[in-house]
């Protein structure tokens, strides 16, 4: 591998989405030659791909970091969830076209599966990482910051810094989103306000939330989550910074997210 910072761009066929599936990741400088190094998970909105990748230049954003020593190296994964939500919503996997989203397509499928069964076990087995919680980070935008928390929150033993940025955190239901959960009880299920409320949550997970100022219900549902873990005297901290529900609001603090990982 060359000594300058890489990204690799990678397909890896799912057994269980019963496809190919594409990832990117990002390896510091010098990699061939490093030991051990903590992984992030970085997981993509409703409307994007591993492409976040380079939507927010996170190579020319953790290289400079990585060299004023602000953080330390470590190996950046940016996985494909198509527009699913990460969730197991469906045996099969299939596309269709939701009325509730104006006719926009969205991914159904065992999603979570994949994510936790096959993403994480490939990246453990092929990169030179921590292959433990202590070194294994997750974070997410938007539908991929619900996701983050969701995973995290649930198997707590993979993960030790979690990170929500603009999260979908819904208080009530949106009939948009009906298409995914179908009944209330799979969305309470899934829904990291209800996990958080109901599970038996490590105290040393570290949590960082954040919305923009104008986003409006899901900053509610940030502080509403950041009560609860409060509440269990989680390690949690709560952002609201200016900028609104869009990509540009998540490239403008990615520096912030990059030091809460990997500081």
């Amino acid at each position: 591998m060359a000594s300058n910072s890489s990204i690799e761009q990678i397909n890896l066929y799912s057994n269980i989405l019963k496809k190919d599936m594409a990832i990117t990741v990002y390896l510091p400088k010098d990699y061939d030659e490093c030991h051990l190094l903590p992984v992030l998970y970085f997981l993509h909105g409703r409307s994007g791909s591993e492409n976040i990748i380079f939507e927010l230049d996170i190579l020319g954003t953790t290289d400079l970091l990585i060299q004023k020593k602000i953080i330390k190296p470590l190996i950046i994964i940016c996985p494909r969830l198509e527009n699913s939500r990460g969730l197991n919503s469906s045996i099969i996997t299939k596309e269709i076209i939701s009325s509730n989203l104006n006719g926009q397509m969205i991914n159904l499928g065992r999603y979570e599966d994949y994510f936790i069964e096959e993403i994480v076990p490939f990246i453990d087995k092929n990169y030179k990482i921590i292959a433990n919680k202590t070194g294994r980070f997750i974070g997410g935008a938007s539908a991929g910051g619900y996701a983050a928390l969701n995973y995290s929150l649930r198997y707590s033993n993979l993960f030790s810094k979690i990170g929500g940025h603009m999260p979908v955190l819904e208080l009530q239901l949106d009939q948009e989103d009906i298409p995914y959960f179908n009944t209330i009880d799979v969305w309470k299920k899934n829904n990291p306000l209800y996990i958080a409320k109901e599970s038996v949550i490590p105290f040393d997970l570290q949590i960082y939330l954040d919305a923009g100022k104008d986003e409006g219900e899901f900053y509610n549902g940030c502080l509403e989550l950041f009560k609860i873990l409060r509440n269990k005297d989680i390690n949690v901290q709560n952002h609201i910074f200016e900028g609104h529900h869009n990509i540009e609001y998540i490239k403008s603090n990615l520096k912030n997210y990059l030091i809460f990982y990997a500081a």
